[in-house]
């Protein structure tokens, strides 16, 4: 399961009014190679399901993840911080062995 926490879902209903995104859509959380730890972080809203998609709910949020990511993905935590030291989507990630410094970026 992925978790949101209060803050995340928030922000994420606030991002989806000013993306002009319908009440339905729900989050599409991923894994994708890249950053310096070797795997990134993507965050989108979607409205389509694919074959094979893991669906979650949490805190009144749906959230979908593809089986491959899930893999990765599996009992992390998504929150929001607004302070001083950064801002933006955190993830808190049980699956992760090392993280970058920016933390968008982790391995396994």
């Amino acid at each position: 399961m992925i978790t949101i926490s209060d803050k995340a879902k928030t922000r994420l209903i606030d991002l989806r009014v000013e993306e002009n995104q319908p009440e339905t859509a729900f989050l599409r959380v991923g894994v994708e190679g890249g950053g310096c730890s070797g795997l990134s972080y993507k965050l989108n809203f979607d409205n389509d399901f694919k074959q094979g998609d893991q669906i979650f709910s949490d805190n009144d949020f749906q959230i979908v993840v593809d089986m491959k990511s899930f893999l990765y993905l599996a009992g992390t935590e998504l929150n929001f911080s607004d302070g001083l030291n950064g801002k933006g989507f955190e993830f808190k990630n049980p699956n992760a062995t090392r993280t970058c410094a920016c933390g968008e970026s982790f391995a396994v």
